[in-house]
C-alpha cells in the first residue's frame, strides 16, 4: 500500500526520474485491487452501465489513476534505459505487449544512467 500511495500522493505526474520493480509491480498490484472492488461496488449499488459490467465509481477511479499509471510506467523504462516513448510499443500486436512485460520485470541500471541515478541507492 506504502508504493500505491508514493506514487499517486508523492509522484502523482512526475514523468522523469527511475521507478524500480517493486514500485510498478506494488502499484499495478494495488491499482487491480481498488479497480476490481470499483466494479464490484458498481455492480452492487446498480451503478453500472447498460450490458458493460461496470459504471461511474470505476469510470472515475479509472481517470484518476491513469495520469499516475502513465507516470510510473515512464519511470520505470528510465530505470531500464529507456525512453518513455517506449510505451507505444504495446500497440505492436502481441509481440509489443509481451515486450513491454518484459522490459518491466527487467532490472533497472545499476549505475547511473541519463534519467538519472539508481533508485535502489
Amino acid at each position: 500500500m506504502e508504493w500505491y500511495l508514493k506514487v499517486v500522493r508523492d509522484n502523482y505526474a512526475n514523468f522523469s526520474g527511475r521507478a524500480r520493480r517493486k514500485e510498478y509491480w506494488m502499484f499495478l498490484l494495488f491499482n487491480m485491487i481498488f479497480a476490481f472492488a470499483a466494479v464490484v461496488l458498481d455492480n452492487v449499488l446498480g451503478l453500472n452501465f447498460m450490458y458493460i459490467g461496470y459504471g461511474w465509481i470505476y469510470m472515475i477511479y479509472s481517470l484518476a489513476v491513469i495520469i499516475p499509471a502513465w507516470a510510473v510506467s515512464f519511470r520505470r523504462l528510465h530505470d531500464v534505459g529507456k525512453s518513455g516513448w517506449f510505451c507505444l510499443i504495446c500497440f505492436i500486436p502481441l509481440i509489443g505487449a509481451i515486450w513491454f512485460i518484459v522490459l518491466m520485470c527487467t532490472d533497472g541500471d545499476k549505475a547511473e544512467n541519463t534519467y538519472g541515478p539508481s533508485p535502489k541507492g
